[in-house]
C-alpha cells in the first residue's frame, strides 16, 4: 500500500524516518557518530518519533487507522518507543550520540527500532533497507501544497 493511503501519513513519515534512523547501526556510525549535516542527531530523531504522536503519554494503539495499520504496528512502535525514551532518560535529551550508543540498553532499543521500521516499510510497499533520507528530503515529502 503506498504511504499516503494513511489519513496522517505525514505523522507516519515522520515515525518512519525516526524509526530508520534509530534502527541503522551503519547509519548511525556513518551519520551521527561522524557529524554528517542533513541527518540531525538521535535526540531530533527521538522527538521527530514522539513529538507529533505523543507516544511518550499514550500508546500507538490510538492511532490504528491513522498512523498505523493495525495492532502489529502499534505494538511494535510501542516498544521502540519506551525503550528508546527510557535511554533517552536515563542519558539526558542533549548527549551526544555515543553516550545513546554506550548505553547497555542501546541494542535493544535498536533492535526494537528496526522490526517496527521493517513492518512500517513493508506495510508502505517500500524496502527498509535503503539508507535514511536526510531532514530535507523528508521536509520535501511531507509539505502540503
Amino acid at each position: 500500500m503506498p504511504l499516503n493511503d494513511m489519513p496522517w501519513w505525514r505523522w507516519r513519515t515522520n515515525v518512519r524516518s525516526a524509526l530508520h534512523m534509530l534502527s541503522d547501526p551503519a547509519f548511525q556510525q556513518e551519520a551521527w557518530l561522524a557529524g554528517l549535516e542533513g541527518y540531525g542527531d538521535v535526540t531530533d530523531a527521538v522527538y521527530r518519533l514522539v513529538e507529533d504522536t505523543w507516544l511518550d503519554n499514550w500508546s500507538a494503539e490510538k492511532y490504528i487507522g491513522t498512523i498505523f495499520r493495525d495492532s502489529g504496528e502499534a505494538t511494535l512502535v510501542d516498544a521502540a518507543v519506551l525503550r528508546t525514551l527510557r535511554i533517552m532518560h536515563h542519558v539526558g535529551a542533549d548527549a551526544h550520540v555515543s553516550a545513546y550508543m554506550a548505553h547497555p540498553g542501546w541494542p535493544d532499543a535498536v533492535r526494537a527500532c528496526r522490526e517496527a521500521h521493517v513492518l512500517l516499510s513493508a506495510n508502505d510497499g517500500e524496502d527498509p533497507d535503503t539508507p535514511p533520507r536526510s531532514l530535507d528530503v523528508l521536509r520535501i515529502i511531507t509539505r502540503t501544497g
